[in-house]
């Protein structure tokens, strides 16, 4: 046989085992059903029941969750859902965009400027690791048992992990981009909000997700201190009356109010980020 007809048929041969190749261009993007979470929920709610019911959970520490529903419900119906609802929405939407919004641009002006920086993060080290909670008394004392104090907790208790994770976020910029920007002469402010911002968002994003937690936490402890409505103040009430039902249908608003928040953030992220796909 030729050389000729041997690299025929080794060719031939080669592109009958040659596979097409699955894109890969858009990297490591883990995916997940959306009915899985809800699939958890749905399973941890039945066990609670099942286990209430049965006996194997003592309704002393723990109601049914078909109770807590219709609590819920109830609670919906008589118009105190609203009543509870209204002001701590009110109270956490106030003091966490403040204390994000501060805390985005002080980490943003940490990660541009040196001088920013040595002045600065000695003191976010500072008061990163005090309890925000601890401080309450200090804030009723400054800015009274009102609406201030309130305020003031929660955006002091968002403020310090916004500011972590946003300076950490413009750090973890790829610097080759930066300087690939130097390179075609772009001018400071250009380089800062086409290349450092959109790079330090997924960062930033992320660094919120933290901070609005903490401030669900801290809205339910400045609401047990000095507040008549709000959901914190519902929890202490029921609490003191060792009223599981309520107890807990508190607490499932909360956690509700988390997922609602974490939902939001994610849609934001798909939004402003739909450049990594």
């Amino acid at each position: 046989m030729s050389d000729a007809a041997l690299s025929s048929s080794s060719s031939s041969s080669a592109a009958a085992q040659a596979r097409p190749v699955r894109f890969r261009g858009g990297g490591f993007r883990p995916r997940s059903p959306r009915w899985v979470g809800a699939l958890v929920f749905v399973v941890l709610i039945r066990f609670l029941e099942w286990g209430t019911r049965a006996g194997f959970i003592s309704s002393l520490t723990m109601p049914r969750p078909s109770e807590v529903f219709d609590t819920l419900v109830e609670l919906t119906l008589n118009g105190g859902m609203w009543t509870h609802l209204a002001p701590s929405l009110s109270r956490l939407v106030v003091g966490g965009v403040m204390g994000a919004l501060a805390g985005i641009a002080v980490g943003v002006l940490i990660g541009l400027f040196s001088v920013v920086r040595a002045g600065l993060v000695p003191l976010v080290a500072a008061l990163f690791p005090i309890p925000k909670i601890a401080l309450l008394p200090l804030f009723i004392i400054w800015f009274g048992i009102g609406e201030g104090s309130k305020y003031a907790l929660i955006a002091f208790g968002t403020f310090t992990p916004t500011v972590v994770a946003t300076y950490g976020a413009v750090d973890n910029v790829d610097r080759t981009l930066i300087r690939m920007g130097q390179s075609f002469s772009l001018s400071w402010s250009t380089i800062v909000l086409r290349i450092v911002i959109p790079g330090a968002m997924p960062g930033i994003l992320s660094g919120l997700r933290v901070s609005l937690a903490i401030a669900i936490i801290l809205l339910v402890a400045a609401e047990m201190l000095g507040a008549e409505y709000g959901i914190g103040a519902y929890i202490l009430q029921a609490g003191s009356l060792y009223d599981l039902e309520r107890l807990f249908a508190g607490v499932a608003i909360l956690s509700l109010l988390g997922v609602l928040m974490s939902g939001g953030i994610g849609i934001i992220e798909r939004r402003l980020l739909g450049w990594r796909s």
